[in-house]
């Protein structure tokens, strides 16, 4: 018994992988040293507990639509819970309403997997939170000081839940 993957589910492993990190390369600041590498993200999406969406900038799947992706979002369900890793718009396609829609969707996606509960953690100047606040994640945690930044401050972080 073979343990890779069928041909066509690595093919769309690997294409899932290149539209993310067209996404990720445009939308990630470098400063905050938040996007993840190529490795990174293969890794992640080949657990069975990984799951992505991606989103052209109709809000449609690439997959279906043939155009390019435009956003993505990384999760993982476990034991009734899903983590929200991720979740890039490319500049270009920013306050369209997107990045709503991949949340919308992660969140449909979670309650079939049978989640309650989807938990993120952002930094604190992080100007998605207001995004994250108006679909319902409400602040339940902080860490400070938990991020190292490549100048050697600190960041404090904050952990948002949100109930499905």
């Amino acid at each position: 018994m073979s343990s890779k993957p069928e041909p066509h589910i690595a093919d769309q492993l690997m294409s899932d992988v290149d539209q993310i990190m067209v996404v990720m390369q445009r939308a990630f600041d470098p400063v905050w040293g938040e996007a993840w590498n190529r490795k990174q993200v293969k890794d992640a999406l080949t657990f069975p507990t990984t799951f992505c969406v991606l989103m052209d900038h109709a809000g449609q799947d690439p997959t279906t639509s043939k155009q390019v992706a435009a956003g993505f979002i990384l999760t993982r369900y476990v034991a009734g819970e899903e983590e929200l890793l991720l979740i890039a718009v490319a500049p270009e396609h920013r306050k369209r309403g997107l990045g709503r829609k991949l949340i919308d969707q992660m969140a449909q996606n979670a309650r079939t997997r049978g989640a309650e509960k989807v938990f993120l953690e952002m930094r604190y100047n992080n100007p998605a939170e207001g995004l994250y606040r108006q679909v319902g994640f409400e602040p339940i945690g902080k860490r400070s000081n938990y991020y190292l930044m490549a100048d050697g401050r600190r960041i404090d972080a904050i952990t948002f839940a949100m109930p499905l």
